[in-house]
This record gives structure tokens, C-alpha cells and sequence, in this order.
């Protein structure tokens, strides 16, 4: 019999409380969710600060951060929320997307602690942990409702049928528009993560730069940011070799509007096409302050309700993954002692 067959006839909880554990990345994360809206904690461990002078994550080193934080950052997840283990109702985990060695770190823990435990192990999608995170302090929301998914690694328009149901409108045909930020950033000198940089630089500028709209003219959800990107690295690299002077501020507006705009025009049309008057969004770009204004503002020409997480819940962590492991509970999705790590899953 297997691991998860054990848990075949249990009784799922209204009001079950869910530790989870995140470690797509470079943050380590644990939180205790109680009935899949209620964050009891919500702790991190980052080591983004060592991988700033290498310009961007470096999975040998994100893994062994992993490795030292892990039970660290789980320990105090529980201590925070005043909760044992003996109070937990499943034990949730990202086992995909993100970097391999960095996921089986989170994994392997899980698996172990779920088996010493002996409570059920729950394997969530971090991208669907992304969408998730709006559940998280609005009790009263509730699918069907258009949601953009705007991170470092994905990109997409999405109808959130249900809470198990989706079906991608449109998505990113190249680099996903947190990726696009962040080659941008490279470009015009900034630290890593380039994302924050780039809107604080934009506050300085103007959109005075000419830049491509994609797929001008075409009916699609799809996006594509390596035009976009590429048309940058053009203009600041005939400004250098021209000898004129920097206007830095100035690419970094007109980029963020451009890179932003494309993605409220996607979700305006959405809302149009489907007649859906709630909108949602999650990824590490939703925290971008112009993003949140954009959306704001489109929606209430709309007449539609946006629903938006914190922005510290945008960004990788483990309260989504609850937020998400509820779901999973709910419906009995549980993984056996065989859970394995995957780079890469689909949105399904």
C-alpha cells in the first residue's frame, strides 16, 4: 500500500490547518494557513543578497541555502503560529517549477516530516501557488475570474474557471516579463533583482522612448518580450556609440510602461471577451506599483473588482502554497514517499 493510500478515507476539514514549505528559488519558505484564507505565519529565509554580484541566481548556491535554512525557517513557521505539529491537518510542498536542486531540498523535507508525522503529503504547482495567493485576505472571493500571472519565469493570461479548473487565454511566447525586467535592468547597469530597480528608476523618467507595441494590430492574448527587450539594448547602444547623454530614467519608464501596458490592455480584453467582472494577478511583478495602479485603474473603467494579494505575498513564498495545498486537501490530491522534484510543470 502506498504512502498516500493510507490517507484514502479520511475526512477533510473546513477549518484544516496546512504547513507548507517553498524552495523554488532563492527563498526559503514556511507558513501555517489555517482553512486556506487564515495566514497563522508566513516566514522567510532569502539569499538573494549572495547572488547579487553574480547578476542573478545561482542554483548551486540557492540550494545550499536551502539546505542550512530549511528546518530553521520550518521551526519557526510552527513557533509563529503557536501551533505543533501534533495541530497540523497536512503538510504541503512545491515540487515544481522552479530550480531542480533547490525543489528537492524543500521536497525531501516535506516527504520527511509528512512521514514522521504521519500526515498527509500534499504537492503543489508553485504557478498555481501564484494564482492562489489572492485567496489570501479575501475571504469572499471566489472563481470564475480572470487572472494574470506575471513572474520571473511565467507569463499569462488566465480564466480561473473554478478552483481546479483553468484555462491559459493567452501566454508568453519568449521571455516572461519578470525575465524581461531583469535583462533590461543588466542593461542599464542595475543590481539584481532588476524588477524594483527598474521602477524606482522609472519614477525619475519620462516614456519618451520610442519603443515597439507587440503584435501591434492582432487580436491575441500572447505576449512576447524579446522584441521588446532587444529594442532597448538598440537604443541605449546607439546613444554610446553616438556620444549622447544618458537618459537612463527615461528607457526605464518607457520600457515599464510598455513591458506593464501590454499586459492591462490583455487583461482589459479578457474581461470584455468573457464578461467576468473579477480580476486577479500573482508573480513577483504584481508587487510593481505601476502594474498595481494600471490594473486598478482599468477595472474600475470596467466596472470589474480587483482582487490583489500583499505585495510581500506576490513575491515567493509559502503562504501560497498553502493557500493552494488547501485546495489540494479539499480534494484529496495527496503524493506518496515518491514525490520527486520537477524544473518544469504545466498549467493544468
Amino acid at each position: 500500500m502506498s504512502y498516500a493510500s493510507e490517507f484514502c478515507n479520511y475526512k477533510p476539514k473546513e477549518e484544516a490547518v496546512i504547513l507548507a514549505i517553498e524552495s523554488s528559488c532563492d527563498e526559503t519558505a514556511a507558513a501555517v494557513v489555517k482553512g486556506g484564507r487564515q495566514i497563522l505565519s508566513n516566514e522567510i529565509m532569502s539569499s538573494v543578497t549572495e547572488h547579487i554580484r553574480f547578476g542573478g541566481v545561482v542554483p548551486e548556491i540557492a540550494s545550499r541555502a536551502h539546505t542550512a535554512a530549511v528546518s530553521l525557517v520550518t521551526d519557526a513557521a510552527l513557533k509563529s503560529a503557536g501551533v505543533t505539529l501534533a495541530d497540523v491537518d497536512a503538510v504541503a510542498v512545491t515540487y515544481g517549477a522552479g530550480l531542480l536542486g533547490a525543489l528537492l531540498v524543500g521536497v525531501s523535507y516535506a516527504k520527511a516530516l509528512a512521514f514522521a508525522a504521519n500526515l498527509p503529503l500534499v504537492p503543489v504547482s508553485h504557478i498555481r501557488g501564484h494564482i492562489a495567493a489572492c485567496y489570501l485576505g479575501n475571504p469572499s472571493l471566489e472563481p470564475p475570474f480572470i487572472s494574470l500571472l506575471a513572474s520571473g519565469g511565467h507569463t499569462a493570461v488566465i480564466l480561473v474557471e473554478s478552483y481546479t479548473s483553468y484555462r491559459i487565454l493567452g501566454s508568453t511566447l519568449d521571455d516572461a516579463v519578470g525575465e524581461a525586467f531583469d535583462k533590461v535592468a543588466r542593461v542599464l547597469g542595475l543590481d539584481y533583482p532588476g524588477g524594483p530597480n527598474i521602477e524606482k528608476l522609472a519614477r525619475l523618467g519620462s516614456p519618451s522612448v520610442p519603443l515597439p507595441l507587440m503584435f501591434k494590430g492582432e487580436k491575441t492574448y500572447d505576449l512576447s518580450y524579446s522584441g521588446l527587450k532587444t529594442a532597448v539594448m538598440n537604443y541605449r547602444n546607439k546613444r554610446e556609440m553616438t556620444g549622447l547623454p544618458d537618459d537612463d530614467a527615461d528607457i526605464a519608464c518607457s520600457f515599464q510602461q510598455a513591458a506593464i501596458g501590454a499586459l492591462v490592455k490583455r487583461v482589459e480584453e479578457a474581461v470584455d471577451e468573457f464578461g467576468i467582472l473579477k480580476v486577479t494577478a500573482g508573480g513577483g511583478v504584481v508587487a510593481n506599483g505601476y502594474l498595481r495602479e494600471q490594473l486598478a485603474s482599468a477595472c474600475a473603467k470596467k466596472s470589474a473588482q480587483l482582487f490583489l494579494p500583499e505585495k510581500k505575498l506576490c513575491t515567493d513564498n509559502a503562504a501560497m502554497i498553502a493557500a493552494e495545498g488547501y485546495i489540494r486537501y479539499m480534494n484529496g490530491e495527496f503524493a506518496g514517499l515518491d514525490l520527486n522534484a520537477c524544473a518544469s510543470v504545466e498549467l493544468r
